[in-house]
């Protein structure tokens, strides 16, 4: 069977909105044409995807299975529609993507002087993007952060460093040489706990009142900002931390928290020899030096 991928993308929108009005908006379309999408794309199937009555709309277990199964598969044409476009542009392109406190500049100069006709880019990434923007083609291969969604990606490990906690300058552990995480247990984290997991299973944590929610605070700099007027703390890797060096807030080495890893991810199933290339002076360049600079 040939899978349409526009109906593909159609049953993504309205998987995660849970609703066919707001996912017709979403898409632009008429909600009686994107019921008929749906509906063809069942029949293609043969199950059934969504449970529907007047107040709400349900995945079924097919449906949930196939909204596990078709964002990389969307990816994946999405990166070979930019690839091919790329390829016409006129010059050979490579794009790597990085992540703020990993310092690339000496590996994408080895690359560009083995191939002088080679244009190649750097596109900064985050938190939120950095598997994405390889698994849709925005890059080649990008320096990502751990943990990340390894679904569809090959990741070659390359450094570890410090974490760091990131106070208010006049915390009162500011002056300390390090730090254990239980010192830090009456803080408010600004993130994720899961991604600090010995500050989330000190006693006590997950019993925390509900005014000790964490404000809501998408990037890094926004992280900061209320660190900075005593809102809480984050904790950061080393070469990240200092990128965003400022003056209201510092940033102290904890003792006993697992060390960050740096790996290059890049589309599984790919195998141009750039690529592999690419791989082996990341290696060369930032292979156990923090930050990626040496």
């Amino acid at each position: 069977m040939d899978v349409d991928l526009r109906k593909l993308r159609y049953f993504v929108a309205v998987a995660r909105e849970l609703h066919f009005g707001r996912a017709a908006v979403e898409l632009h379309i008429a909600q009686p044409v994107l019921s008929r999408q749906i509906r063809a794309l069942e029949a293609e199937f043969g199950a059934r995807l969504f449970r529907r009555d007047r107040r709400s709309t349900e995945l079924t277990d097919a449906g949930r299975q196939l909204l596990e199964d078709a964002p990389p598969l969307l990816a994946a044409a999405e990166a070979l529609r930019r690839r091919v476009g790329r390829s016409g542009e006129g010059p050979d392109r490579f794009v790597v993507g990085f992540m703020p406190g990993v310092t690339v500049t000496a590996a994408v100069r080895a690359l560009r002087g083995r191939h002088p006709g080679l244009v190649v880019e750097v596109v900064r990434t985050s938190w939120s993007d950095q598997a994405g923007v390889v698994l849709d083609g925005r890059v080649d291969v990008s320096f990502v952060r751990l943990p990340v969604e390894r679904r569809g990606l090959v990741l070659r490990p390359l450094f570890a460093e410090p974490r760091v906690a990131v106070l208010p300058a006049g915390h009162r552990l500011a002056g300390e040489v390090s730090v254990a995480m239980a010192e830090l247990g009456g803080e408010l984290l600004l993130q994720d706990p899961d991604s600090v997991p010995e500050w989330r299973d000190l006693p006590g944590v997950s019993g925390r009142r509900p005014e000790r929610s964490r404000p809501r605070a998408d990037t890094v700099e926004e992280k900061l900002e209320y660190v900075a007027a005593g809102e809480g703390m984050v904790v950061l890797p080393l070469s990240m931390a200092a990128f965003y060096t400022r003056s209201d807030v510092v940033h102290v080495p904890v003792s006993d928290v697992a060390p960050h890893r740096v790996c290059l991810a890049w589309a599984a199933g790919r195998s141009s020899p750039l690529l592999a290339e690419f791989a082996e002076l990341a290696v060369e360049h930032l292979a156990g030096s923090v930050g990626g600079g040496r």
